[in-house]
Protein backbone atom coordinates (compact mmCIF):
# COMPACT_ATOMS: atom_id res chain seq x y z
CA UNK A 1 0.00 0.00 0.00
CA UNK A 2 1.99 3.31 -1.36
CA UNK A 3 1.58 6.07 1.26
CA UNK A 4 0.58 9.48 0.50
CA UNK A 5 3.33 12.22 1.00
CA UNK A 6 2.90 15.00 3.46
CA UNK A 7 2.43 18.57 2.05
CA UNK A 8 5.64 18.69 5.03
CA UNK A 9 7.53 16.06 3.49
CA UNK A 10 6.89 17.37 -0.12
CA UNK A 11 7.69 21.01 0.51
CA UNK A 12 11.23 19.53 1.94
CA UNK A 13 11.95 17.30 -0.75
CA UNK A 14 10.94 20.26 -3.51
CA UNK A 15 13.30 22.66 -1.33
CA UNK A 16 15.80 19.94 -0.83
CA UNK A 17 15.91 19.58 -4.94
CA UNK A 18 16.32 23.23 -5.28
CA UNK A 19 19.43 24.05 -2.99
CA UNK A 20 20.91 20.63 -4.73
CA UNK A 21 19.98 22.53 -8.07
CA UNK A 22 21.03 26.53 -7.34
CA UNK A 23 24.60 24.75 -5.99
CA UNK A 24 25.26 22.66 -9.05
CA UNK A 25 24.41 25.68 -11.07
CA UNK A 26 27.14 27.27 -9.29
CA UNK A 27 29.50 24.61 -9.63
CA UNK A 28 28.89 24.49 -13.50
CA UNK A 29 29.50 28.61 -13.55
CA UNK A 30 33.02 28.10 -11.51
CA UNK A 31 34.58 25.47 -13.00
CA UNK A 32 34.26 27.11 -16.42
CA UNK A 33 35.19 30.89 -14.93
CA UNK A 34 38.21 29.28 -13.44
CA UNK A 35 39.57 28.64 -16.64
CA UNK A 36 38.57 31.97 -17.95
CA UNK A 37 39.62 34.43 -15.30
CA UNK A 38 43.08 32.29 -15.31
CA UNK A 39 43.68 33.41 -19.06
CA UNK A 40 42.14 36.67 -18.65
CA UNK A 41 44.68 37.45 -15.56
CA UNK A 42 47.70 35.76 -17.52
CA UNK A 43 46.88 38.01 -20.69
CA UNK A 44 46.49 41.27 -18.64
CA UNK A 45 49.22 40.25 -15.54
CA UNK A 46 46.00 41.82 -13.52
CA UNK A 47 46.41 40.99 -10.17
CA UNK A 48 42.85 41.08 -8.94
CA UNK A 49 41.70 38.81 -11.96
CA UNK A 50 44.58 36.60 -10.25
CA UNK A 51 42.71 37.13 -6.95
CA UNK A 52 39.02 36.68 -8.21
CA UNK A 53 40.43 33.31 -9.65
CA UNK A 54 40.69 32.10 -6.08
CA UNK A 55 37.66 33.40 -4.85
CA UNK A 56 36.60 31.31 -7.58
CA UNK A 57 37.75 28.07 -6.05
CA UNK A 58 36.65 28.73 -2.54
CA UNK A 59 33.25 28.99 -4.07
CA UNK A 60 33.65 25.54 -5.77
CA UNK A 61 34.59 24.39 -2.86
CA UNK A 62 32.19 25.66 -0.65
CA UNK A 63 29.28 24.64 -3.09
CA UNK A 64 30.94 21.07 -2.88
CA UNK A 65 30.70 21.61 0.90
CA UNK A 66 26.93 22.11 0.80
CA UNK A 67 26.05 19.51 -1.29
CA UNK A 68 27.95 16.88 0.69
CA UNK A 69 25.61 18.59 3.51
CA UNK A 70 22.73 18.53 1.75
CA UNK A 71 22.92 14.61 0.89
CA UNK A 72 24.02 13.39 3.99
CA UNK A 73 21.19 11.49 6.08
CA UNK A 74 22.93 12.55 9.62
CA UNK A 75 22.04 16.32 10.59
CA UNK A 76 25.95 15.95 12.63
CA UNK A 77 27.50 16.78 9.36
CA UNK A 78 26.03 20.58 9.24
CA UNK A 79 28.46 21.42 12.54
CA UNK A 80 31.20 20.25 10.41
CA UNK A 81 30.26 21.58 7.11
CA UNK A 82 29.26 25.33 8.87
CA UNK A 83 32.97 24.79 9.98
CA UNK A 84 34.60 24.26 6.51
CA UNK A 85 32.80 27.25 5.45
CA UNK A 86 34.12 28.92 7.76
CA UNK A 87 37.84 28.26 6.81
CA UNK A 88 36.63 29.35 3.56
CA UNK A 89 35.83 32.59 4.60
CA UNK A 90 38.87 33.18 6.62
CA UNK A 91 41.17 31.87 3.40
CA UNK A 92 39.45 33.89 1.17
CA UNK A 93 40.07 37.15 3.96
CA UNK A 94 43.31 36.36 4.24
CA UNK A 95 44.36 35.89 0.72
CA UNK A 96 42.51 39.33 -0.55
CA UNK A 97 44.77 41.01 2.53
CA UNK A 98 47.79 39.73 1.05
CA UNK A 99 47.42 40.52 -2.34
CA UNK A 100 46.31 44.26 -1.55
CA UNK A 101 49.73 44.59 0.57
CA UNK A 102 51.52 43.20 -2.15
CA UNK A 103 49.80 45.18 -5.05
CA UNK A 104 50.14 48.50 -3.48
CA UNK A 105 53.73 47.94 -1.77
CA UNK A 106 54.90 46.61 -5.66
CA UNK A 107 53.03 49.01 -7.41
CA UNK A 108 52.50 47.14 -10.29
CA UNK A 109 50.26 48.10 -13.40
CA UNK A 110 47.83 45.94 -14.51
CA UNK A 111 47.22 46.17 -18.51
CA UNK A 112 43.62 46.65 -19.51
CA UNK A 113 41.39 43.54 -19.78
CA UNK A 114 38.56 43.98 -21.50
CA UNK A 115 38.29 40.02 -21.44
CA UNK A 116 37.79 40.49 -17.40
CA UNK A 117 35.17 43.11 -17.48
CA UNK A 118 32.93 41.03 -19.14
CA UNK A 119 32.95 37.96 -17.72
CA UNK A 120 33.45 39.57 -13.71
CA UNK A 121 30.20 42.06 -15.25
CA UNK A 122 28.40 38.79 -16.03
CA UNK A 123 29.27 36.83 -12.35
CA UNK A 124 27.97 40.10 -11.10
CA UNK A 125 24.27 39.38 -11.88
CA UNK A 126 24.61 35.47 -12.29
CA UNK A 127 26.37 35.57 -8.24
CA UNK A 128 23.85 37.48 -6.85
CA UNK A 129 20.58 35.65 -8.75
CA UNK A 130 21.98 32.18 -7.24
CA UNK A 131 22.73 33.96 -3.86
CA UNK A 132 19.70 34.91 -3.52
CA UNK A 133 17.63 31.99 -4.26
CA UNK A 134 20.57 29.80 -1.46
CA UNK A 135 19.45 32.30 1.08
CA UNK A 136 15.94 32.09 0.35
CA UNK A 137 16.01 28.40 0.19
CA UNK A 138 18.35 27.49 2.84
CA UNK A 139 16.23 29.64 5.46
CA UNK A 140 13.21 27.95 4.46
CA UNK A 141 14.40 24.52 4.88
CA UNK A 142 16.39 25.66 8.38
CA UNK A 143 20.02 25.12 6.55
CA UNK A 144 21.99 27.17 8.02
CA UNK A 145 24.88 25.81 5.94
CA UNK A 146 22.83 26.44 2.59
CA UNK A 147 22.67 30.20 4.57
CA UNK A 148 26.20 30.35 5.10
CA UNK A 149 27.25 29.21 1.49
CA UNK A 150 24.75 31.49 0.11
CA UNK A 151 26.98 34.38 1.59
CA UNK A 152 29.88 33.00 -0.01
CA UNK A 153 28.28 33.34 -3.04
CA UNK A 154 26.77 36.81 -2.25
CA UNK A 155 30.59 37.48 -1.70
CA UNK A 156 31.36 36.44 -4.90
CA UNK A 157 29.22 38.78 -6.43
CA UNK A 158 30.45 41.69 -4.40
CA UNK A 159 34.04 41.11 -5.22
CA UNK A 160 33.16 40.08 -9.18
CA UNK A 161 31.96 44.23 -8.87
CA UNK A 162 34.78 45.37 -7.18
CA UNK A 163 37.17 43.75 -9.55
CA UNK A 164 34.83 44.81 -12.37
CA UNK A 165 34.91 48.42 -10.88
CA UNK A 166 38.90 48.55 -10.62
CA UNK A 167 39.37 47.00 -14.18
CA UNK A 168 37.02 49.72 -16.02
CA UNK A 169 38.87 52.39 -13.59
CA UNK A 170 42.13 51.18 -14.72
CA UNK A 171 41.30 50.77 -18.56
CA UNK A 172 39.73 54.11 -18.70
CA UNK A 173 42.12 55.79 -16.18
CA UNK A 174 44.93 53.94 -16.13
CA UNK A 175 43.75 53.68 -11.93
CA UNK A 176 46.11 50.67 -10.98
CA UNK A 177 45.33 50.80 -7.78
CA UNK A 178 41.53 50.84 -8.25
CA UNK A 179 40.81 47.15 -7.86
CA UNK A 180 43.22 46.30 -5.17
CA UNK A 181 41.49 49.10 -2.75
CA UNK A 182 37.49 47.98 -3.58
CA UNK A 183 39.48 44.67 -1.95
CA UNK A 184 39.25 46.19 1.42
CA UNK A 185 35.35 46.17 1.82
CA UNK A 186 35.21 42.56 0.22
CA UNK A 187 37.76 41.63 3.39
CA UNK A 188 36.07 43.00 5.65
CA UNK A 189 32.47 41.28 4.90
CA UNK A 190 34.57 37.88 4.23
CA UNK A 191 36.51 38.79 8.16
CA UNK A 192 32.94 38.89 9.83
CA UNK A 193 30.84 36.17 8.15
CA UNK A 194 34.25 33.91 9.50
CA UNK A 195 33.88 35.42 12.90
CA UNK A 196 29.97 34.31 12.99
CA UNK A 197 30.54 30.98 11.42
CA UNK A 198 32.26 30.12 13.98
CA UNK A 199 30.71 32.06 16.81
CA UNK A 200 27.97 29.56 16.06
Amino acid sequence: MSTVPTPGTTRDANLLRTGLRLEYATLGWNVVEVGFIGYAAALAGSPALAGFGLDTLIEIFASLVVVWELKGVHREREARAQRLIGVAFMVLGLYLTAQVIVVLASGSRPEASPLGIVWTALTVVVMFGLAWGKLRTGRLMGNPVLVSEGKVTLIDGYLAAAVTLGLVLNGLFGWWWADPLAGVVVIAYAAREAWETFKT
